[in-house]
């Protein structure tokens, strides 16, 4: 209980700005979550963009990034679905909702395990040890 007294308390003034609570503003289109999902795509790509273009980041980690536009090609059309077919949200069909999730955790392990080698080739490299073969990228070799 103590914690429900503490978001509260912490999001009532977010709660009560009159901008936000303005049913003029609330009913604007861009306020919409498939408006401003389809909109995240943009910043993202260009993300995407500045990462590849840098050649910094680890190739495995990369693709792990580029793995999340396969999650979000796979909620879109899973989200029609659930929507026509269970006429629920995608997030109320357990199955699609799950099956959709496993592309974002497949690409969250991506990028981890790609850092984690990218941390494990530094270290070696500063100890003056030979790079372990797993952890070389492509490009290295």
């Amino acid at each position: 209980m103590q914690f429900l007294e503490f978001t509260n308390s912490l999001f009532s003034p977010l709660l009560n700005d009159p901008l936000l609570s303005d049913p003029l503003i609330a009913q604007l289109p861009f306020w919409s979550k498939e408006t401003l999902f389809a909109l995240s795509l943009f910043p993202y790509i260009g993300f995407l963009w500045f990462l590849t273009r840098s050649q910094q980041t680890p190739r495995l980690a990369l693709i792990g990034f580029y793995t999340t536009l396969v999650f979000v090609a796979v909620t879109i059309p899973a989200g029609i679905y659930a929507k026509s077919v269970y006429g629920q949200e995608l997030a109320n069909v357990d199955v699609l909702h799950g099956g959709a999730e496993v592309f974002l955790t497949l690409a969250n392990v991506l990028v981890v395990l790609g850092f984690r080698q990218a941390i494990v080739s530094a270290r070696s490299l500063q100890a003056g040890q030979p790079v372990p073969p797993h952890s070389q990228s492509p490009d290295s070799m």
